[in-house]
């Protein structure tokens, strides 16, 4: 019978990078706390999560990929909000932090979890954020706690630098 390897949500001894957008502080703000509460429901530390604030969303993708090469983190979390205007803009930003983060999970083997909204208004984003805990903030660390349980069990164990 063949081996099958899955993740577990277990955020213990594991750290975390949270990168967040200034932009849209209001909704970033909520998604960070929402990682921040799932990381310890399950077993992280407050002091295994950093935070590393860029100007906007389409910021994210780079300094996740620096985060992700420090050899500091299990998983990076991208946490933003891109929200329609009166032209396209928002599709291009949007396709193009997606896009990233795709890059720094292959180029980096290291998680790098997309947790940034698409919304039509700012309502909808705080919403989505979760105005009464939880939201998209949560459900992104706990899909980041999983893969780097999953990383874990199946990559050759390695030193890392904190």
């Amino acid at each position: 019978m063949a081996k099958e390897t899955m993740g577990s949500l277990n955020a213990r001894g594991k750290t975390f990078c949270l990168v967040a957008s200034r932009y849209g502080r209001l909704v970033t703000d909520r998604l960070v706390a929402g990682a921040r509460e799932c990381i310890a429901q399950h077993g992280g530390r407050a002091e295994d999560v950093d935070v590393v604030w860029v100007p906007g969303a389409f910021e994210i993708p780079l300094a996740a990929k620096v985060c992700a090469q420090s050899g500091r983190y299990d998983a990076v979390i991208a946490l933003g909000c891109v929200t329609r205007g009166e032209t396209t803009h928002n599709e291009y930003i949007a396709a193009e932090v997606a896009k990233g983060l795709a890059h720094v999970n292959m180029a980096t083997e290291v998680p790098a979890v997309l947790g940034v909204l698409t919304v039509d208004t700012l309502e909808q984003g705080l919403e989505r954020a979760g105005m009464k805990g939880g939201g998209r903030g949560y459900e992104a660390a706990s899909v980041a706690i999983e893969m780097a349980d999953l990383m874990a069990a199946v990559r050759p164990k390695v030193k890392r630098r904190r």
